[in-house]
């Protein structure tokens, strides 16, 4: 009998016959004059459409999941899939994702466009140079790196800063481990100050962050002059601002803070914008994108990074309360393979049924839906379903979902694009007709910062106790002396474990969450305590996923996933 190989979400996706994004954009009321086109397929969309009033009636659904493992748990499939299951059920709906970075399109990870017949279209273009934001981030990033050396080579227009205090590096697009730390300005006195620095992924700027939060252009220039750079050598805080810097870099940021409106395989609205992870910032796309495809739609599908403890609790906590969003309903993505992960399974062996495996697993389910409980939204989980899953398997998630009263649906969006979601679709609409929700955030942002961190700690992550380093302890005072001290806090944490432990899979208990430094992002408007061995720029693998990406000389893309 003869077999025939599945087809890559690329070869999918290149099968798609794609609508001009003209025709999209009449989907959403919007006369082509009011886009600004990047070629047949996709646009920037304007900022004066934003409709306060409007976004007000909107119907918010956030997609977020149980802890990552190797075997992918498809947040992103899932939010596709489920918008393009509310359009065929009459709902106006719009999805709005993150940007793909290319450090992990290049490196390990793929990129983030679903997958399947639940993708973002066109894919190709999506995953690598866009529209140009990520470009614009990096330049607008690195023109302040090289006006704060500047500053310190000059001896007429001199700030007086102290180069042991910046904590400023520059940042590119691509894994590059070897320049995680370096040294800068060597080569004699006309190239520079030698001194420590590095760079970081382009997702891990500051000024990812900021444009993610920013309201407007007025806001993206405030925010960007409230970089903090350093101290002098009197002890006196530099911020970008000192440096005339934030006139320039709004410049070059301008039409990277407008979102992108590209479609899915189905022909439905899809509005994607900036991308910072999720383990190192806040993890979710653009207030500004968030609101246009509330302002435009009556349901908005979205995302966050990673899993319920990483993205979902920033989006929360961070990006709800300074832009006064409340979700409706929370989907939490869950896949059998990944809690048999959990369980104890090994990573060969989770396309063979194993009930208890999987059962062993259920508590990391279990702890995540706990804590959206915490932020008072109803959860619904989602089952994002793979061949190997038997009916008993499925059958134990749905026995967990009635004994803990929580809805629950298959997803098979990959196979089958909306009509794989339609249930899960029902199930959300049930949940957000049932009115539940009244989303409280997990704490206050002008509680003290300690209060702040060990909150989160404690009672999403479920840590026993929080030990801050020296290190950690003299930041903190930093904060203080800087007036600081109510803003948010934007943990740093492995993606692969509750706590900061990434070989503690599960639901761990009982640990202590180290701190051993808080980074002050003024700028975005929130602090970043670090655990762990987090790292701003990953390397790649043995084997990157760029060495099986390719072009012919018709210009067809393979290769890429």
């Amino acid at each position: 009998m003869m077999t025939t190989t599945p087809l890559t979400d690329l070869e999918i996706a290149q099968k798609i016959e794609l609508k001009p994004i003209t025709e999209i954009a009449k989907k959403l009321a919007l006369d082509a004059e009011e886009i600004e086109m990047y070629g047949k397929y996709k646009a920037k969309l304007p900022l004066n459409r934003i409709n306060k009033e409007k976004i007000k009636n909107n119907n918010l659904i956030l997609v977020s999941a149980i802890s990552p493992t190797p075997a992918g748990e498809g947040k992103t499939t899932v939010s596709i899939g489920l918008s393009e299951a509310l359009n065929q059920l009459g709902k106006k709906t719009t999805v709005v994702l993150r940007e793909p970075s290319l450090g992990p399109v290049f490196g390990i990870k793929g990129g983030a466009t679903g997958g399947g017949f639940s993708q973002v279209l066109p894919m190709e273009d999506i995953n690598l140079h866009f529209t140009g934001d990520f470009s614009a981030i990096e330049k607008a990033h690195n023109l302040l790196a090289a006006l704060v050396d500047n500053n310190i080579q000059s001896k007429i227009n001199n700030l007086g800063l102290d180069p042991r205090t910046i904590s400023l590096k520059r940042v590119m697009d691509v894994n590059d481990r070897a320049l995680r730390n370096i040294v800068i300005g060597l080569g004699g006195t006309g190239s520079g100050i030698p001194r420590e620095s590095g760079f970081d992924i382009t997702a891990a700027s500051e000024i990812m962050a900021i444009m993610c939060l920013a309201e407007n252009l007025d806001d993206l220039k405030g925010r960007l002059g409230n970089i903090f750079i350093g101290y002098t050598y009197g002890k006196k805080p530099i911020f970008a601002r000192d440096l005339n810097a934030e006139g320039a870099m709004a410049t070059l940021l301008k039409d990277a803070l407008k979102p992108n409106l590209v479609q899915t395989i189905e022909g439905n609205p899809a509005i994607i914008h900036l991308g910072p992870f999720a383990n190192i910032a806040q993890g979710t796309n653009s207030v500004i994108a968030t609101r246009m495809g509330m302002s435009l739609s009556d349901y908005t599908v979205t995302e966050a990074g990673f899993g319920f403890d990483l993205g979902a609790e920033k989006f929360l906590d961070i990006k709800c309360q300074s832009a006064g969003l409340a979700p409706k309903v929370v989907v939490m993505t869950t896949t059998i393979r990944a809690l048999k992960y959990h369980g104890g399974a090994d990573l060969k062996t989770l396309t063979i049924p194993n009930v208890e495996a999987l059962i062993n697993g259920l508590p990391n389910l279990e702890k995540h839906l706990e804590n959206a409980k915490l932020y008072n939204i109803t959860p619904v989980i989602a089952i994002n379903r793979f061949y190997s899953d038997s009916d008993e398997e499925i059958q134990v998630i749905f026995d967990l979902a009635q004994k803990l009263n929580i809805k629950v649906a298959l997803s098979d969006g990959w196979a089958k694009g909306g009509a794989g979601a339609l249930d899960l679709a029902a199930k959300v609409i049930e949940a957000i007709e049932e009115n539940s929700s009244d989303f409280k955030p997990l704490y206050k942002w002008e509680q003290d910062v300690v209060t702040k961190i060990e909150t989160i700690a404690k009672k999403i992550y479920g840590a026993n106790r929080v030990e801050f380093s020296p290190k950690a302890k003299k930041n903190l005072k930093t904060i203080l002396d800087l007036g600081l001290e109510e803003l948010p806090v934007c943990i740093a944490k492995t993606q692969k474990s509750l706590s900061d432990n990434p070989a503690l899979l599960g639901r761990p208990t009982g640990f202590t969450l180290t701190v051993r430094e808080i980074e002050i992002a003024a700028g975005a408007g929130f602090l970043i305590p670090i655990t762990g061995d987090m790292m701003r720029m990953p390397g790649l693998p043995v084997h990157p996923a760029s060495e099986n990406i390719t072009v012919d000389l018709e210009g067809n893309i393979s290769g890429l996933v």
